[in-house]
């Protein structure tokens, strides 16, 4: 009997997985990465294993309408695949863990509460994560949950850079800066010594550029500073999230024009950033190919907080090293990364643009002062080692 493991990233429209396999008495691998998107609307299964060959390419009709909906038809697909293998644990992304949860716990009733309550501080991520634990909980209640979180990696930095500078009795309750994004920014310090080796020690700025986007300095691959603060909304332009923007206009959204909690929440998380400047698409591959003047609006003003936010954390580090984009736009979008790239050149980086075309891994010439860098990201690696080192399970290859 095989044994697996699994890695749940669960979405509002999309269910991201990967399913990890080891001989008898060897390491864990790759044995399977895919995703369900669509969810609710077109959805659809695909998966490649670990060479890249597609395993699977199926629509899966009106079934799917939710996130549970989408978590049967994964199970359904991995019992045709593996069956009478055995399903030995489930590792989950979870994007917020708030000030008690600074490493990966294993899941349990309390936890599960615990994480409830930070449903505020993340409405738009949160509850999809939950509610995968808990359909994983109903299906395989023996099989044991690791909750992987995105705010771990930044905690330890100094008081200064987690304060948020309200009174003192407001802030016991956990009100402080948490950052995001953390997994991908712990998988990208833990390859930096094997591909930028004489950087990997220095001062880095890792920009996490999709859908979702932030910055994160670091000092000896430990996280100093972020540009996400108490809650995802923080720092830069996002796809359907503001960024930073004046406490004013929320009080002005609630007081001068009346709306509900509810309405600014969604203002917030689902009808700004990108989306809402352009009012085309909140995705950045449409808006570079649209003519229409406010899509070009939403891209001048995401580059322009990216330059503006790698200013900022490069003064926190006293001058940077190198710049890393990783993430969908930062992996795939030459464009973005040549715009931000000579919006930054002051701090003495000199693109290489033909490099910028293929992708890197380095795309700055070689007497470029500060170095920028092309390095895909692996979220669920990391989670993988994360399950496996809490519960003993032994090593998992890159």
């Amino acid at each position: 009997m095989d044994d697996y493991t699994l890695v749940l990233n669960a979405g509002s429209s999309s269910l991201k997985f990967c399913v990890y396999w080891r001989a008898r008495g060897g390491a864990w691998r790759l044995e399977a990465r895919g995703q369900i998107e669509g969810i609710g609307t077109a959805p659809r299964l695909s998966a490649r294993n670990g060479g890249g060959a597609a395993l699977v390419e199926q629509e899966l009709g009106t079934v799917v309408r939710d996130g549970r909906g989408a978590l049967d038809a994964l199970a359904a697909w991995i019992r045709s695949r593996y069956a009478g293998s055995r399903v030995l644990a489930v590792g989950h992304r979870i994007v917020h863990g708030g000030a008690r949860y600074a490493r990966p716990t294993l899941v349990t009733p309390e936890v599960l509460d615990d994480l409830r309550e930070l449903i505020p501080l993340a409405p738009l991520h949160q509850p999809h994560y939950l509610g995968a634990i808990e359909a994983v909980l109903e299906r395989l209640p023996d099989v044991p949950q690791v909750a992987c979180f995105d705010t771990a990696f930044h905690r330890g930095q100094s008081a200064v850079a987690e304060l948020i500078p309200i009174p003192h009795e407001l802030r016991r309750g956990g009100v402080q800066r948490y950052g995001f994004h953390g997994l991908s920014y712990e998988y990208i310090a833990s390859v930096l010594p094997e591909v930028a080796p004489e950087l990997a020690d220095g001062r880095v700025l890792v920009a996490h550029l999709g859908s979702g986007a932030s910055l994160c300095a670091m000092r000896d691959r430990k996280s100093v500073d972020s540009s996400l603060g108490f809650t995802a909304l923080d720092g830069l332009c996002m796809g359907t999230r503001p960024g930073s923007l004046d406490p004013g206009v929320v009080l002005y959204l609630f007081q001068g024009l009346g709306l509900s909690a509810d309405e600014v929440e969604a203002v917030l998380y689902q009808r700004s950033g990108l989306l809402g400047i352009s009012g085309v698409s909140n995705d950045m591959r449409v808006l570079l190919a649209s003519a229409e003047p406010d899509a070009k609006l939403a891209v001048d003003y995401f580059v322009y907080r990216a330059a503006k936010e790698i200013g900022a954390l490069a003064a926190v580090l006293g001058g940077i090293d190198a710049l890393v984009f990783c993430a969908g736009i930062g992996e795939h979008s030459p464009e973005i990364r040549q715009r931000i790239a000579e919006a930054s050149r002051w701090l003495g980086l000199d693109l290489d643009r033909d490099a910028n075309e293929r992708g890197g891994p380095r795309i700055t010439r070689p007497g470029s002062r500060v170095s920028a860098w092309v390095i895909p990201t692996n979220e669920e690696l990391m989670i993988a080692r994360h399950m496996s080192a809490l519960l003993g399970l032994g090593a998992v290859e890159a």
